[in-house]
């Protein structure tokens, strides 16, 4: 059987799950369950994996998925446990007063909350959250949605305390066969995989460092009463400083402390600066921008429905105790990643799973309390008590949640397992190579050294597919590694950039589209949003191929396991 035609078996997962998603329009409820059961069927039959060895897979997988869920759970249920405590309200009242300029408004509220959100809570929380505030303030609900999905990219590697890069990356990549090759070289797992977070945070604050100013001028360009992209130029020096502000300590959160931190620590630094920057009118324009009056506005941006997080207490929270569960996670997260007894403590309640099923290395593990699922419920618990919550307001809060998780949970028992299966798939009775190696040795024998320059938009294309840079990593990441290895370039700077591109992606995901317009009453017009959408995300995986040939052939960088193969040839 010829290479050529296993990588094109090997992707008919990911194909087929595109052409269900989009070309049939089935919800992922359906199509997941379909391509599983499809991905199952060819590793058996035509790679010829033992039914023990997928069964054990998919247990492989779910163990996986319940981490995911468990995280999921925690960063809604802290949203949810805010909006019922007030606090939601409190902090949309506090933008109200910073400045009337929409130009402010869009970076604070879009690029600065939204991003701080994404960090929290992420799976399309910022556009819940965001979208809804500016409505609230005065945006055309058409705009909202725009700029709650344009600020799904930069801080979406790290979102959900690290979610993307913890489950998707790691989960996505043959850990036990690269922990094997790098304990050859004397190294832990921790070493390439801390390496492919910090190069993953440089990506993006090159890429980012325009989007506050492509977020005005789309404003302008599209929602202004000129309709002109160089209207938003004036805003260039604040716009820069925006988004320093957030980049900055972004990158160093991702360098030094790991990927729980950066989008929440540098979209709450990047906040406090600016809100006081902008209160003093640094580098604040001298004129205010505002859109045409509401009576002007094509009925396109208007909503059928206004939500928004409203409070459903009558109960008043002052902006410091809105503030404090936020800080008390990212306080309860540095110290669990920095002070090792603390850690250690965490770590200790663990369940472990190994050799599933007597499949060697087919195992994983739940780490209870280390996860940051965990910290997010405790905080939520400190929460209940320092802002006073009535008990049925709490109960309301995890009811909320769990409706959450279950619709996300259907998706994920069926998504995980089938990536595992094929990760899993190089142990087989016809002694072929995995399914994610053999599609690597179709692209590096099609596209050669020039693939790099594609990698962020095979990442997003996953993500507009999946709906989620998470699943976009875990279907992606070993295929992305294996083909750097047989291009011998850095595996690690390939998995940055597929994670870079799955970020992007984000932007036009149809299901962050939908999800994003439901919350302003908008559904229906994602056709319009997504050709808006479209133009940063072409902007960001054309940067980020860019830079990733930069580093790869110009730099030369590299990584522990550089030219890496699971197994260097591929039968005929």
């Amino acid at each position: 059987m010829s290479s050529g035609f296993l990588a094109l078996l090997a992707f008919a997962p990911i194909l087929l799950s595109g052409i269900l998603l989009v070309g049939f329009r089935m919800s992922a409820k359906v199509a997941m369950p379909i391509v599983f059961i499809v991905t199952s069927a060819i590793a058996m039959g035509v790679w010829g994996m033992s039914i023990n060895r997928i069964i054990a897979s998919s247990l492989q997988g779910l163990i996986l998925t319940a981490g995911l869920l468990w995280i999921i759970f925690g960063a809604i249920m802290l949203l949810n446990t805010l909006k019922y405590s007030g606090a939601i309200s409190t902090i949309r009242a506090g933008f109200s007063d910073i400045s009337p300029d929409r130009r402010i408004q869009v970076i604070l509220i879009a690029w600065l909350f939204g991003s701080f959100i994404e960090g929290a809570s992420g799976f399309g929380t910022p556009a819940a959250v965001a979208a809804p505030l500016m409505v609230a303030v005065g945006f055309p609900a058409m705009a909202a949605v725009v700029f709650g999905l344009m600020i799904q990219s930069t801080p979406v590697s790290f979102g959900a305390v690290g979610t993307p890069m913890l489950v998707g990356v790691q989960g996505g990549l043959d850990r036990a066969a690269l922990t094997s090759a790098l304990a050859e070289k004397g190294l832990e797992w921790d070493a390439l995989f801390r390496l492919i977070v910090s190069e993953v945070a440089i990506i993006h604050g090159i890429c980012g460092t325009l989007m506050p100013l492509f977020l005005v001028m789309v404003m302008t360009r599209f929602f202004g009463r000129n309709r002109s992209w160089t209207e938003g130029l004036s805003i260039l020096p604040f716009a820069l400083f925006s988004a320093f502000a957030f980049t900055i300590p972004y990158m160093i959160a991702g360098i030094a402390l790991g990927p729980e931190f950066p989008s929440m620590l540098g979209g709450l630094i990047g906040l406090a600066i600016v809100t006081l920057a902008a209160k003093k009118g640094f580098l604040v324009p001298k004129d205010i921008w505002d859109f045409a009056p509401a009576s002007e506005w094509p009925t396109t941006w208007v909503s059928n429905l206004e939500k928004s997080m409203e409070s459903l207490t009558e109960k008043k929270i002052s902006r410091f105790m809105a503030w404090l569960p936020y800080v008390l996670l990212a306080l309860l997260l540095v110290l669990s990643r920095t002070v090792k007894p603390f850690g250690d403590a965490l770590k200790s309640v663990n369940l472990k799973f190994t050799d599933l099923l007597g499949e060697q290395g087919i195992g994983g593990d739940f780490q209870v309390l280390y996860l940051p699922g965990g910290l997010l419920l405790v905080v939520c618990i400190i929460t209940y008590f320092l802002h006073r919550m009535r008990r049925a307001d709490f109960m309301h809060a995890v009811r909320d949640s769990g409706g959450t998780l279950l619709g996300a949970g259907f998706v994920l028992i069926f998504t995980i397992p089938m990536v595992r299966v094929m990760i899993n798939s190089g142990v087989n009775a016809n002694g072929l190579l995995s399914m994610p190696i053999s599609m690597a040795h179709g692209v590096s024998d099609l596209m050669g050294q020039v693939y790099p320059l594609l990698a962020p938009s095979v990442g997003a294309l996953g993500a507009f597919l999946a709906g989620s840079n998470t699943v976009s990593n875990l279907m992606l990441s070993q295929f992305q590694f294996e083909t750097a290895g047989l291009l011998s370039v850095s595996g690690a700077l390939m998995v940055a950039i597929q994670s870079v591109g799955a970020a992007a992606g984000n932007m036009i995901a149809i299901h962050n589209v939908v999800a994003a317009s439901a919350t302003v009453g908008l559904l229906g017009r994602e056709g319009l949003t997504l050709r808006i959408t479209i133009l940063p995300t072409i902007y960001y995986v054309a940067l980020a191929g860019i830079l990733g040939m930069i580093g790869l052939h110009v730099l030369g960088m590299t990584d522990p396991l550089l030219g890496y193969v699971s197994t260097p040839s591929l039968p005929k």
